[in-house]
Protein backbone atom coordinates (compact mmCIF):
# COMPACT_ATOMS: atom_id res chain seq x y z
CA UNK A 1 0.00 0.00 0.00
CA UNK A 2 1.10 3.72 -0.75
CA UNK A 3 1.99 5.82 2.27
CA UNK A 4 -0.87 8.13 2.18
CA UNK A 5 -3.04 5.43 2.19
CA UNK A 6 -1.69 4.20 5.43
CA UNK A 7 -1.69 7.74 6.78
CA UNK A 8 -5.43 7.96 5.88
CA UNK A 9 -5.99 4.38 7.07
CA UNK A 10 -4.31 5.80 10.42
CA UNK A 11 -6.33 8.68 10.86
CA UNK A 12 -9.52 6.77 10.84
CA UNK A 13 -7.76 4.72 13.72
CA UNK A 14 -7.36 7.71 15.68
CA UNK A 15 -11.29 8.38 15.03
CA UNK A 16 -12.08 5.28 16.38
CA UNK A 17 -9.78 5.79 19.08
CA UNK A 18 -12.34 5.63 22.34
CA UNK A 19 -10.28 9.04 23.80
CA UNK A 20 -10.96 11.27 20.42
CA UNK A 21 -14.73 9.52 20.69
CA UNK A 22 -15.24 10.58 24.01
CA UNK A 23 -13.48 13.92 23.41
CA UNK A 24 -15.73 14.83 20.82
CA UNK A 25 -18.64 14.04 22.65
CA UNK A 26 -17.52 16.04 25.78
CA UNK A 27 -17.37 18.95 22.62
CA UNK A 28 -20.89 18.71 21.55
CA UNK A 29 -22.45 19.02 25.05
CA UNK A 30 -19.82 22.20 25.88
CA UNK A 31 -20.95 23.52 22.27
CA UNK A 32 -24.33 23.14 23.64
CA UNK A 33 -24.09 24.69 27.01
CA UNK A 34 -25.91 27.97 26.53
CA UNK A 35 -24.69 28.69 29.87
CA UNK A 36 -21.30 27.89 29.61
CA UNK A 37 -20.69 29.47 25.16
CA UNK A 38 -22.33 32.93 27.27
CA UNK A 39 -19.56 33.06 29.66
CA UNK A 40 -17.33 32.44 26.96
CA UNK A 41 -18.59 34.94 24.94
CA UNK A 42 -18.55 37.27 28.02
CA UNK A 43 -14.51 36.64 28.80
CA UNK A 44 -13.88 37.34 25.09
CA UNK A 45 -15.71 41.09 25.42
CA UNK A 46 -13.30 41.32 28.73
CA UNK A 47 -10.73 40.37 27.07
CA UNK A 48 -11.29 42.64 23.81
CA UNK A 49 -11.36 45.14 26.43
CA UNK A 50 -8.41 44.75 27.83
CA UNK A 51 -6.32 44.83 24.77
CA UNK A 52 -7.94 47.71 23.49
CA UNK A 53 -7.51 49.94 27.00
CA UNK A 54 -4.21 48.78 27.10
CA UNK A 55 -3.55 49.77 23.33
CA UNK A 56 -4.50 53.61 24.14
CA UNK A 57 -1.90 55.60 24.76
CA UNK A 58 -3.05 57.12 27.90
CA UNK A 59 -3.96 53.74 29.69
CA UNK A 60 -6.31 53.97 32.32
CA UNK A 61 -4.34 51.54 34.67
CA UNK A 62 -7.68 51.30 37.41
CA UNK A 63 -9.48 50.10 34.52
CA UNK A 64 -7.15 47.63 33.41
CA UNK A 65 -6.72 45.91 36.81
CA UNK A 66 -11.13 46.45 37.19
CA UNK A 67 -11.25 44.52 33.59
CA UNK A 68 -8.75 41.99 34.53
CA UNK A 69 -10.00 40.96 37.57
CA UNK A 70 -13.57 40.58 35.52
CA UNK A 71 -11.82 38.46 33.20
CA UNK A 72 -10.13 36.61 36.02
CA UNK A 73 -13.77 35.96 37.34
CA UNK A 74 -15.33 34.94 34.22
CA UNK A 75 -12.80 32.96 33.24
CA UNK A 76 -13.02 30.53 37.12
CA UNK A 77 -16.70 30.32 36.15
CA UNK A 78 -15.77 28.74 32.98
CA UNK A 79 -13.26 26.17 34.52
CA UNK A 80 -15.64 25.28 36.97
CA UNK A 81 -18.54 24.61 34.61
CA UNK A 82 -19.10 20.82 34.60
CA UNK A 83 -18.94 20.50 30.78
CA UNK A 84 -15.87 22.55 30.55
CA UNK A 85 -14.40 19.96 33.21
CA UNK A 86 -15.47 17.61 31.50
CA UNK A 87 -13.91 18.49 28.38
CA UNK A 88 -10.70 18.93 29.76
CA UNK A 89 -10.45 15.83 31.16
CA UNK A 90 -11.12 13.91 27.41
CA UNK A 91 -8.60 16.44 25.63
CA UNK A 92 -6.06 15.16 28.09
CA UNK A 93 -6.72 11.74 27.72
CA UNK A 94 -6.64 11.91 24.29
CA UNK A 95 -3.23 14.28 24.22
CA UNK A 96 -1.68 11.26 25.09
CA UNK A 97 -2.51 9.35 22.25
CA UNK A 98 -1.92 11.79 20.05
CA UNK A 99 1.20 12.54 21.74
CA UNK A 100 2.44 9.35 21.54
CA UNK A 101 1.54 8.67 17.59
CA UNK A 102 3.03 12.33 16.51
CA UNK A 103 5.99 11.13 18.39
CA UNK A 104 6.09 7.80 16.55
CA UNK A 105 5.68 9.61 13.49
CA UNK A 106 7.90 12.44 14.27
CA UNK A 107 11.37 10.45 14.97
CA UNK A 108 10.85 7.41 12.73
CA UNK A 109 10.76 10.03 9.66
CA UNK A 110 14.28 11.33 12.04
CA UNK A 111 15.15 7.75 11.45
CA UNK A 112 14.39 5.77 15.09
CA UNK A 113 13.33 2.29 14.78
CA UNK A 114 9.51 2.56 14.24
CA UNK A 115 9.21 -0.51 16.72
CA UNK A 116 10.82 0.81 19.53
CA UNK A 117 10.46 4.94 20.06
CA UNK A 118 7.56 6.58 21.26
CA UNK A 119 6.51 9.73 23.51
CA UNK A 120 8.32 10.23 26.50
CA UNK A 121 7.07 13.70 29.14
CA UNK A 122 9.02 16.72 27.61
CA UNK A 123 9.77 15.68 24.76
CA UNK A 124 8.74 18.42 21.74
CA UNK A 125 8.99 15.88 18.81
CA UNK A 126 12.09 18.08 17.73
CA UNK A 127 15.34 15.66 18.05
CA UNK A 128 17.51 19.46 18.17
CA UNK A 129 15.99 20.12 21.40
CA UNK A 130 16.20 16.74 23.00
CA UNK A 131 17.97 16.16 26.02
CA UNK A 132 18.18 12.16 25.63
CA UNK A 133 14.88 10.56 26.32
CA UNK A 134 16.06 7.31 24.61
Amino acid sequence: MDIIEKARELGKLIQQEETYIKLHEAQEKADADTELQDLIGEFNLKRISINNEASKTEKDQEKLQALNQEMRAVYAKIMQNENMIAYNEAKDKFDVIANRVNAIVNNSINGEDPETTDFSAGCSGSCSTCGGCH
